[in-house]
């Protein structure tokens, strides 16, 4: 039943006579007389034609839509954007990627709050779509629950097709046109994996952005049990929108916001359960973005201090044989959630949508199956891929404001080589497909931060080189700008300040040499003190690579990596 306090942002919109505008505008999109006495909650996505993890997101919404109306309110539907990194990467029009986190963030807070809705289901499907939901869910403190259009199925060439193995997905073609750029692979066997990696409706496959960020929201509290590690064209994924309609409701009901669920323990949980499963760096700029709109104190130290007591456990892609799909299969994350919780690692006490506590709602949840005879996927704890967090935070003459580091040891954990600098994305892409990068050398990209850039672009297309060519242990890669969840190897990115901000990645030479520690969480350059005092006088940063449009108003507001890229912390 309709209360007080689940109207109180429609009851302004359609109540009194003064209103009757308002209602008749409403009436025109199928309002009746009973719906202005019902709660509206409001369902965003993002559907598209124009990448797969969008694609069925518009019918996914439908079935919120109904889970709504069957509780008893009013679902109203409206669309937001989306950008495909899979398509864009590699492009100037890559910039625009973590530029559309902010983007969708704006116009769904613009949006509910504009139309005086009461509660809100969000549907994100790429990578950007979900952090950007999450910021307006936060910013907005509206009872809202976030769906997780769901993962992709895996693809086969036709020849691996009937045993299942091989599975590839949107990394296999970036890595093959590496191994296509060494004379591995024909022009027709590259075409091969381009026509049948990726086939059909979801997200990237791998332990990559957005099933790492799916996995932090469940974990978060903001999503319902099991959300994040369901397929995308599943009946499981259908019934997930449904039932979310219906908890946006009941959150009505019982005064549950967004912000109940988001606390400072809440993000420890969802960083703790995302280091354990082999998650994005891309998780440390979104969360810490999501905590800044929730008035959450988070910061990259953070990172560190939980990640010094949390192994990495799964052998997930990039770095590791298996995709979300093979997860889903052995019971999906919230095994992993009950270990953490059993071992005292999660906070039990913190609330979700369901309104249950995340002790609560693990108390059904079975184990894994045993290692390795029943499922090689997630290992024993005392037999981890790496006895503590892959996500290194490291600190130094390079990056004395923080940078990230994606290590998993597979590639070692120290690397001291010579740079050779590239100003852009595209130049170093060229060079290392044309044989220039060779063993003991770091790679250092530059001008791609937040205000370089502008907008950070992912590096998946040089990392991928580097794999495709053979060189993943022989090489390192260095950046201030970010990488995909898809990219792996001795990479570190975020470096701040950023070069175009007077970084010191900025003095870079060819030929220097560079020192990554990820032990002792450092990044150096190895020249002297003197020496690296008059580059430093010297240099004369670029500043913004754009002055109008979205991009120039981005550079003009943005934070740095290591505050989350927000565009809205430095406001007067």
């Amino acid at each position: 039943m309709a209360t007080s306090h689940t109207r109180l942002h429609s009851s302004t919109v359609v109540d009194g006579h003064d209103r009757a505008p308002a209602r008749s505008m409403l009436r025109a999109v199928g309002f009746d007389d009973d719906d202005f006495k019902k709660p509206q909650v409001a369902v965003a996505s993002s559907p598209s034609d124009l990448t797969p993890c969008n694609m069925h997101l518009g019918e996914l919404a439908s079935h919120a839509s109904n889970g709504i109306n069957a509780a008893g309110g009013k679902a109203i539907n409206f669309s937001t954007i989306t950008v495909s990194d899979g398509i864009s990467m590699g492009t100037k029009g890559m910039r625009y990627s973590l530029v559309s986190r902010d983007v969708i963030a704006d116009s769904i807070e613009t949006t509910v709050a504009a139309e005086g809705f009461d509660g809100l289901v969000a549907i994100g499907g790429c990578d950007k779509n979900m952090p950007g939901c999450m910021i307006a869910i936060a910013r907005l403190n509206r009872p809202a629950v976030f769906v997780y259009g769901g993962t992709i199925l895996p693809g086969f060439l036709p020849k691996d097709a009937e045993e299942q193995c091989d599975a590839m997905d949107i990394v296999s073609v970036f890595e093959a046109v590496g191994k296509h750029a060494k004379g591995e692979l024909t022009d027709e066997e590259l075409k091969e994996v381009e026509k049948y990696a990726i086939p059909g409706a979801g997200s990237c496959g791998g332990m990559y952005t957005a099933n790492t960020m799916a996995s932090a929201i469940e974990a978060l509290g903001m999503s319902l049990p099991g959300s994040s590690a369901q397929i995308a064209v599943g009946e499981a994924k259908r019934k997930d929108c449904e039932m979310a309609g219906a908890a946006v409701l009941k959150m009505l009901e019982n005064d549950i916001k967004p912000r109940d669920i988001m606390t400072r323990k809440a993000f420890e949980n969802a960083i703790t359960t995302c280091l354990a499963l082999g998650g994005s760096t891309n998780l440390i700029l979104h969360l810490l973005a999501i905590a800044h709109s929730a008035q959450v104190d988070l910061t990259i130290d953070d990172f560190k201090e939980i990640g010094d007591r949390i192994p990495l456990l799964a052998d997930v892609k990039p770095f590791g044989r298996y995709n979300m799909s093979h997860l889903i299969r052995i019971g999906g994350i919230r095994p992993m959630m009950k270990r953490l919780l059993e071992r005292g690692l999660l906070h039990g006490e913190c609330l979700t949508v369901t309104g249950e506590t995340i002790a609560d709602a693990l108390k059904a949840e079975k184990p894994y199956a045993n290692y390795p005879s029943e499922q090689d996927i997630i290992r024993p704890w005392d037999d981890p891929i790496k006895e503590s967090t892959h996500l290194r935070i490291l600190r130094g003459n390079l990056a004395p404001e923080g940078a990230v580091g994606k290590i998993t040891g597979k590639e070692g954990l120290y690397f001291k080589g010579t740079a050779k600098v590239y100003e852009s994305e595209e130049a170093a892409l060229v060079g290392i497909l044309r044989g220039d990068v060779v063993s003991g050398d770091v790679v250092v990209i530059r001008n791609e931060g937040p205000v370089g850039g502008p907008g950070m672009r992912e590096m998946l297309s040089p990392t991928s080189a580097v794999a495709g060519r053979g060189l993943i242990k022989e090489v390192a890669l260095i950046t201030d700008g970010r990488f995909s969840g898809g990219s792996h190897g001795f990479d570190v990115g975020h470096i701040c300040p950023e070069a175009a901000k007077g970084g010191p990645i900025g003095i870079v030479q060819n030929g220097d040499l560079i020192e990554i520690d990820a032990v002792k969480n450092t990044i150096s350059l190895l020249i002297d003190d003197t020496e690296f005092t008059e580059r430093t006088k010297a240099f004369k940063p670029t500043g913004a690579g754009e002055r109008r449009g979205v991009l120039g108003k981005y550079a003009a507001l943005v934070a740095t990596a290591s505050e989350g890229a927000v565009t809205d912390k430095y406001l007067p």
